[in-house]
């Protein structure tokens, strides 16, 4: 019998069905499904309502996330139900884009019950602030404390610059600068280790995620490729989602490396990520200042006088403007397919009263 107190399950989330068992989804390829439960791992695929609502993506389990079962001793079990989620990771799914064109914007959730999200970026070439801020944003719309881990500083000349360069950029959050195969620095994440603790990581191909995943491990649990020369990037060594245990107790939910994070939802992170911009507003002399030539622009002025860098201001505004994006396309197409569906119900009924 495994106790999944183990990982992170607790009595107090509700259960409806007393023919379910409870079990946290450790795997995810296509549609099947690997669940850790009271009588052990087993293999399991949806109960048929979830495809019936194709288009609420988030509503389909995801890694980390904690189901009620039928369980099936001698095949396959079916997930019944999906309980409710203390934190979860989404991004844009840009489906069906062609020429240009984004035909859908979906909420793809890529882990869910998570204490803490590692944000992982290697010193190299293609070490860039920006995105790291992107991904902090949407760590912090999720409901897990965002923890920057900057791999590779044993091929770093200088480890204390991009940290600065962060922690300027980058507020309250914690920052640590590691080498998962010198172990430099590795002694400053026991206190994320702990028993019934679940961590995500994410960061874009090639930056060591696999490598950190093996030296928690102990072992060798994911292999790893060299990264290109040209433009230091790597290739896709993760290829699906899946949860680990560490010999500490706590978990590890290792994600494929996400070329573009794609904001979705993210105007609460946007706000916490930049509070500092978002402040000023209330010191404009209009309400509806547009930041650009009103008079008594606070934000302008901030910028004239030094207290708000120009290329902090244009973070802000690119991440705005990307997060309205996916909101006011999200929105139409749901109003769009709402209004296909009611056409369809209408000729329908109307040719049975023919």
């Amino acid at each position: 019998m495994i106790n999944l107190k183990d990982y992170g399950f607790t009595d107090a989330v509700p259960t409806t069905n007393e023919n379910t068992i409870p079990g946290r989804v450790t795997e995810h390829q296509r549609e099947k499904y690997t669940c850790v439960t009271p009588q052990g791992e087993v293999t399991a695929s949806l109960k048929g309502i979830f495809y019936h609502n194709a288009e609420a993506r988030e509503d389909y389990p995801s890694v980390g996330d904690f189901v009620l079962m039928q369980y099936n001793p001698s095949g396959e079990s079916r997930i019944m139900e999906l309980l409710p989620r203390k934190s979860k990771f989404s991004r844009a799914d840009m489906s069906g884009h062609a020429a240009g064109y984004v035909k859908t914007i979906k909420e793809q959730v890529v882990a869910a019950n998570f204490d803490y999200v590692f944000i992982l970026s290697s010193l190299n070439a293609d070490f860039k602030v920006s995105r790291i801020l992107r991904y902090v944003t949407q760590a912090r719309q999720s409901g897990g404390q965002p923890v920057v881990i900057l791999t590779k500083a044993d091929l770093a000349q200088d480890c204390d610059r991009p940290v600065v360069e962060v922690s300027y950029a980058i507020k309250d959050v914690p920052i640590h600068s590691i080498s998962s195969h010198t172990g430099q620095g590795m002694e400053a994440l026991t206190d994320y280790l702990q028993p019934g603790k679940t961590i995500v990581f994410l960061g874009m191909s090639g930056v060591g995620k696999s490598s950190l995943l093996n030296a928690l491990m102990n072992q060798e649990v994911m292999a790893v490729s060299n990264i290109r020369e040209d433009d230091s990037r790597g290739r896709h060594t993760t290829t699906h989602r899946q949860l680990f245990m560490l010999p500490s107790g706590a978990m590890v939910i290792d994600t494929p490396g996400m070329r573009e994070l794609g904001l979705f939802d993210a105007g609460e992170g946007i706000s916490m990520s930049f509070e500092d911009v978002e402040a000023l507003f209330t010191q404009c002399r209009f309400n509806d200042c547009g930041h650009k030539t009103e008079p008594g622009c606070a934000v302008r002025a901030a910028i004239q006088n030094g207290t708000l860098t120009q290329e902090r201001w244009s973070r802000y505004q690119a991440q705005v403007r990307e997060n309205r994006f996916v909101d006011d396309k999200a929105a139409f197409m749901r109003e769009k397919n709402a209004s296909y569906k009611s056409i369809a119900l209408y000729s329908r009924s109307k040719k049975k009263k023919r």
